[in-house]
């Protein structure tokens, strides 16, 4: 019977360093795929496609008009005249969609669009991976059609 001690736990491997799902801040458009991936993992689709087809461009329309002060006129509803006149605060050459999702907000008939963006400010300083999110509700016209309007900020 040896007494030699086990060498098992001097050649064990180390456990894995666990890596981010997201890239580094900085790494640009190579990264938005990734971004993209993360935020449909962590949060999984649950309206139907047409609901998404019309929420991903309002949402991505939405924080355009937001950031860069392009587009506010379609969305009155969420601009009001008084705020045509607001510089941006970010250039629209340096503002780039990173990721976006819609999902639903509570019940069948509330959505929220979320995105991750990147943009550089009238200072100069880029940041990535800024998060936004717009709320909308489905509105029915008399005649039946449905759509989804866009919640003012409060």
């Amino acid at each position: 019977m040896s007494t030699t001690p086990s060498t098992a736990s001097a050649t064990s491997t180390p456990p894995p360093v666990l890596e981010s799902a997201l890239p580094p801040h900085g790494e640009g458009v190579a990264g938005d795929g990734a971004i993209q991936r993360a935020l449909e993992a962590a949060w999984p689709a649950d309206l139907p496609t047409a609901d998404e087809r019309e929420l991903l461009p309002a949402g991505r329309g939405l924080l355009r008009a937001d950031a860069t002060g392009t587009g506010r006129a379609k969305w009155s509803d969420v601009f009001p005249a008084s705020d045509q006149a607001v510089v941006p605060a970010f250039a629209t050459a340096r503002f780039r969609i990173q990721a976006v999702i819609a999902r639903r907000d509570g019940s069948p008939d509330k959505a929220v669009v979320h995105l991750v963006w990147a943009g550089m400010d009238r200072g100069g300083t880029f940041t990535d991976l800024r998060i936004t999110d717009w709320h909308f509700t489905r509105t029915t016209s008399k005649k039946g059609a449905s759509t989804w309007t866009p919640q003012p900020r409060t």
